[in-house]
């Protein structure tokens, strides 16, 4: 597999089309990192590492209704082509109305944590 993040939110986007509640992920730190990421901004509902014949990620899906908490996500940055931004050109996704998720110096943070600490990085991807 060359690209772990595109792998995971494929997964996740996946289980959202067919109305899944809940979809395992190997686990790296860079995916628990995302998750957590995910669960604070109420995307999800839960994400725990589970230790079956592989270690792994259990995250769940968070719905209203019969309609998903995550609508789009989308990998900016990839292997071929990083898409890295200074603080002052720190994306909006939807208006402020989605999040970024940023790979800086001080850890993986949203879009708007990283301009209000002056941070720049790699675009890790977008949800909204």
């Amino acid at each position: 597999m060359t690209d772990p993040i595109s792998d995971m939110l494929a997964r996740i986007r996946n289980a959202v089309m067919v109305h899944k509640t809940e979809v395992l992920v190997p686990y790296s730190k860079l995916k628990a990192g995302l998750a957590e990421i995910l669960l604070r901004e109420g995307y999800i509902e839960a994400v725990q590492e589970v230790n079956t014949p592989v270690r792994s990620l259990k995250i769940n899906l968070k719905y209203e209704g019969k309609q998903s908490a995550i609508r789009n996500l989308k990998r900016i940055s990839t292997p071929g082509r990083r898409y890295y931004v200074k603080h002052g050109e720190m994306p909006r996704v939807l208006s402020g109305l989605g999040v970024a998720i940023i790979s800086t110096s001080h850890g993986l943070m949203t879009n708007r944590e990283a301009r209000a600490k002056r941070l720049g990085g790699e675009v890790i991807c977008e949800i909204y």
